[in-house]
């Protein structure tokens, strides 16, 4: 379980980006947080990955205070937690297979898992047939769907996505979303930042809604409103 127990940030400019939020997330649940820019979603998502601390309250995952955590072991956490960007980060001089295989080299795994799960995960999303194309050689979707196949292919509990399709046309961000519900449907707990309305209402999974830093809506089977 994830859980923000009365979570407030405030910047060094006096600028607050959480203000006393509080909700939990279950394992194996797809929940969407929305809102305006500069709502508060980056600054949630950074809570939990524990790359920002709170000015009060606490983030737990697994019963574990991530702020508490001891620096040589926030990079086990963070394993447990795959993360997906807006601007992809892959790396332009590896191809699609070697930019999966990266991440499970990163973390010590053996070169036969790495030829077993690659190949398995890139079909997952639907990109068998390109694991040699450079990230130049891919659309803006595919180079998207590469960063999932490195997301998952080290099996974490969650998968954090903040504004995923962004950069994408509508049918990328469609084909995004669908491929991140398949994701949820095989288990994995799922965090969506996003401000498309036509992702969150296609979904029909559960919306937090950030306002100036507070939520002001939470529903199970949410739509997008604000």
């Amino acid at each position: 379980m994830i859980y923000y127990d009365r979570v407030t940030k405030i910047y060094a400019d006096n600028s607050v980006a959480l203000d006393d939020v509080s909700f939990s997330i279950e394992p194996g649940e797809f929940a969407s947080v929305v809102g305006h820019s500069g709502a508060g979603k980056t600054t949630l998502i950074k809570m939990l990955l524990a790359e920002e601390r709170p000015s009060s309250g606490s983030v737990f995952f697994e019963s574990v205070n991530v702020h508490e955590v001891p620096m040589n072991r926030i990079n086990t956490l963070r394993r447990k937690i795959g993360t997906v960007f807006q601007d992809f980060k892959l790396l332009p001089n590896k191809t699609a297979y070697e930019n999966v295989a990266f991440a499970m080299e990163a973390a010590g795994r053996p070169e036969e898992e790495i030829r077993s799960d690659v190949p398995h995960v890139l079909d997952l999303v639907d990109l068998g047939d390109k694991m040699n194309n450079f990230p130049s050689e891919l659309s803006g979707g595919e180079q998207q769907r590469v960063a999932i196949a490195r997301a998952i292919v080290n099996q974490p509990d969650v998968i954090v996505a903040d504004e995923p399709t962004g950069n994408l046309d509508p049918l990328n961000t469609f084909e995004i979303a669908q491929i991140l519900k398949k994701i949820n449907d095989l288990g994995t707990t799922i965090i969506l930042t996003t401000h498309n309305k036509g992702v969150i209402d296609s979904l029909k999974k559960r919306v937090i809604t950030l306002d100036r830093g507070k939520i002001v809506r939470d529903d199970r089977e949410g739509k997008y409103i604000l």
